[in-house]
């Protein structure tokens, strides 16, 4: 498939502190996502989980569904287990012609705890990545088999979260797991999007493209915020996620280690819409994103 763009509704209502924009409708969310010109969305908590309900809900807006967020504990049981409890959200994606799940391990994860800072996050053992890794990549070899990828999200707060993380998690995982390159998370973690890039391109089938700022994030790690208080900001201060073109990432040297990419590319500024006008920035996103691929000579 061509290279597309589309949204995560964290720009309008999030997911991790559901009353950060809890009182913005869906339909707004969607109307404005369309406006600014992305082509699909992820889910979020305020979609319909119905088959029809959610074709329903996006049909007026011709958005796609791209996919959505699972959370694993891969740490507390075994592959059966975990598919059982992912079932239903798999059905949901596969009957929404989404090709791609995204997939995090969420058992001890603190990035939706804002009474713990980053620096409290969970580090696997290094004897422990063996057993993680074959855990998930059975599940992803058993979602192939039904159509839909396993891309796993490198997330702050979580088991994998840095550079070095990441390097573990695809060493121990077999070629049907594949990586989503989260840009935002990549840099806040202490990696760098490009070489990430380019040492997995043959493993990344999916792209979350946010921005983030550098003193926001420079504040963050001298003071020890938790994540969603980086993510808030302080005061009147905006936090530490924008859109692609209002940070520090290079999105052109990122897309240019990515030859031959094809799939969604999506936007998820995960940003207080009080302070962060969700159609102002989306716009501002998608219109850097779309020079940006151009110029790295994708489309």
């Amino acid at each position: 498939m061509p290279i597309r763009i589309g949204a995560n509704p964290i720009g309008w209502s999030n997911d991790d502190l559901q009353a950060i924009g809890g009182a913005t409708p869906l339909e707004t969310c969607l109307a404005e996502a369309r406006e600014a010109g992305f082509q699909g969305m992820e889910l979020g908590h305020k979609f319909p989980r119905d088959p029809n309900a959610l074709k329903a809900a996006l049909a007026p807006f011709a958005m796609a569904c791209i996919s959505g967020w699972y959370s694993a504990e891969l740490l507390r049981r075994d592959a059966d287990e975990e598919m059982r409890h992912l079932r239903p959200h798999l059905d949901l994606l596969k009957a929404m012609g989404s090709n791609v799940l995204v997939f995090a391990e969420t058992s001890n994860a603190i990035h939706g705890d804002r009474s713990k800072p980053l620096s409290k996050r969970p580090v696997m053992a290094p004897g422990s990545w063996a057993e993680f890794g074959r855990r998930v990549t059975q599940v992803a070899e058993r979602t192939l088999a039904e159509g839909v990828r396993l891309v796993y999200h490198h997330h702050m707060g979580t088991i994998v979260e840095s550079a070095a993380d990441i390097d573990a998690f695809m060493a121990a995982t077999g070629p049907a797991a594949h990586l989503l390159l989260d840009t935002g998370h990549a840099t806040w973690g202490g990696a760098d999007p490009a070489e990430l890039a380019r040492k997995y391109q043959d493993r990344i089938s999916h792209v979350h493209a946010k921005d983030v700022r550098k003193p926001i994030m420079e504040k963050a790690r001298v003071q020890d915020w938790s994540f969603l208080d980086a993510v808030l900001g302080e005061g009147a201060e905006l936090g530490v996620y924008t859109v692609p073109g209002d940070g520090m990432v290079d999105y052109v040297s990122v897309f240019k280690a990515l030859p031959g990419y094809s799939g969604w590319v999506v936007v998820e500024a995960e940003q207080d819409p009080e302070k962060a006008n969700p159609l102002d920035y989306a716009k501002r996103g998608v219109a850097h994103l779309k020079a940006a691929l151009k110029e790295a000579g994708l489309s």
